[in-house]
């Protein structure tokens, strides 16, 4: 046996380690591969191609870590003029050279997003937040009742709270709704929210302009060709994730320095092109095999969502990049392991052979040192290699990933790392993997939703009509009148006589 095999890559100077000898690979199909245009369009869109043709963008998130490889010299300066001001406002901040209109230093941060504007953040966080930093408090759903809890639950120390408010294009509904209940909240305690916000979007965007003419703290940038789920190395995951604590510093060179491993251009030699040569061969270019994400930390939990986002919404895709309808799409479930693996793994090796695992192992794992603790430790990686064979035994397909430790540079690594296999097995599909036209698509569509809510109340001011008698006159669906006058009923806007299906609504 030749030792290492080629399907266990390391990297001598660090422990990092993508082991894909369980991972079924058939080595001559993923020879076979097109990864001289994978490469080449990877190096082109870094270069400053326009990569995202539907939106007629380019894709510089790769740039925010580098900013000496943006295309122009006025973009560097930009990325590098933004950093400043952050840097400069986070020194203000924890030095209570600013605080709220009464003076008071800031004690905590909310963080308002939805989508990549939170998950980014979110694992940062939830990873390396510290004691020493502000607690954080994220708003990244519309739900009221949500809202209201973590509102409730920082009490009056809301008027000590730094609020994040992250939007690229500035109108994004949820954030906009958690933002007026904060700013509610926020007057109800006597504080006016202007000195305790921060804007993070597209410069001149409505929430931009809204922004300077009121006075906020600050308005941070976040340019038109960092997307959203590629957005957690830029102020809208970098802020937020330096005031809980985080050395983003070392965040950024970790993504730098894998960035350079992942632009090898020998498929055998990159963690990224074996991860995504992997995940296409095992779905037999279709996405068949969908991927258990299951890292042996707590503190990596929020892995998966990570994970789940980039990869469901950059792949999930109904045409290629030619036009043709493919379906194309790549499943991805998980939380941690050990706790999920009793939920997952049974059906992984014994059910239906539809999906991947990938196992995520935190080599540096102690706690405090003590011989409980490293026991403790020993035990987790026992189950994670227990799970390895047990899925190898049953010829299921299982990649570990093996980080050197949970600290701010292999964090970056990590982002870099999952940013850049998802652009290659892109390539390998043929798709753009930066634009969302379903998720554009539910946005439009709940947008005229609540317009059809107003219609019909403006229906029932002339008379009491039945769920298919408003349907008619709206030219909308019965089902979908009917929720909404569920939803209108259940919050005291109107009365039904009778069944919600088939009695007579009125206005209360």
């Amino acid at each position: 046996m030749n030792w290492p095999p080629r399907l266990l890559l390391y990297r001598d100077h660090l422990p990092w380690c993508l082991d894909a000898t369980g991972a079924r690979l058939d080595e001559a199909a993923f020879d076979a591969l097109d990864w001289p245009r994978a490469f080449a369009e990877m190096a082109a869109l870094e270069g400053g191609a326009v990569a995202n043709a539907s939106e007629n963008r380019q894709v510089g998130h790769y740039w925010l870590r580098a900013p000496e490889r943006a295309p122009t010299v006025g973009l560097a300066a930009a990325i590098g003029d933004a950093n400043l001001a952050m840097r400069e406002l986070l020194d203000k901040i924890r030095s209570g050279a600013v605080g709220n209109d009464a003076g008071e230093p800031f004690t905590d941060v909310v963080h308002i997003g939805i989508g990549g504007s939170a998950l980014g953040p979110q694992m940062l966080v939830g990873a390396l937040g510290t004691t020493d930093g502000f607690p954080v408090h994220f708003l990244d759903n519309a739900d009221p009742d949500g809202i209201h809890s973590t509102l409730a639950a920082l009490g009056v120390r809301l008027r000590t709270a730094v609020i994040v408010v992250v939007s690229k294009s500035g109108s994004t509904p949820e954030p906009g709704h958690a933002l007026n209940l904060t700013r509610a909240a926020l007057a109800a305690l006597g504080v006016a929210a202007a000195p305790n916000l921060i804007a993070v979007t597209t410069p001149d965007s409505p929430l931009d302009r809204t922004a300077a003419a009121e006075g906020w703290l600050a308005h941070l940038p976040l340019w038109s060709w960092v997307g959203g789920r590629c957005s957690a190395l830029s102020a809208a995951g970098l802020i937020t994730a330096e005031l809980a604590g985080v050395d983003s510093t070392a965040v950024l060179a970790g993504a730098r320095d894998m960035d350079a491993w992942t632009r090898e251009t020998h498929p055998w030699l990159n963690p990224a092109a074996l991860f995504a040569g992997v995940a296409w061969i095992a779905g037999h270019g279709r996405g068949d095999r969908g991927m258990v994400v299951l890292p042996y930390a707590d503190r990596l939990a929020p892995l998966s969502a990570f994970i789940q986002a980039l990869f469901m919404e950059s792949l999930g895709k109904h045409q290629d990049r030619d036009g043709q309808v493919v379906e194309q799409g790549l499943t991805v479930l998980g939380h941690k392991g050990s706790t999920d693996q009793h939920a997952l793994v049974q059906q992984i090796r014994d059910g239906r052979d539809d999906f991947m695992a990938l196992l995520v192992q935190v080599l540096d794992l102690r706690g405090d040192g003590t011989p409980a603790a490293l026991a403790a430790g020993d035990q987790l990686q026992g189950f994670l290699l227990g799970t390895r064979r047990a899925l190898t035994e049953r010829q299921r397909a299982v990649l570990v990933l093996t980080v050197p430790s949970v600290d701010a540079y292999a964090m970056g690594g990590l982002v870099a790392l999952i940013e850049r296999t998802v652009g290659l097995y892109a390539s390998l599909a043929n798709l753009n993997a930066y634009d969302q036209p379903g998720v554009e698509a539910g946005k439009r569509a709940a947008d005229a939703l609540l317009d059809l809510s107003s219609r019909i109340r403006g229906k029932l001011v002339a008379a009491p009509a039945h769920v298919e008698t408003l349907a008619a006159a709206c030219g909308a669906d019965p089902t979908d009148v009917l929720y909404l006058l569920r939803r209108l009923s259940l919050t005291g806007r109107v009365i039904v006589d009778g069944s919600p299906v088939t009695g007579l609504w009125r206005l209360r």
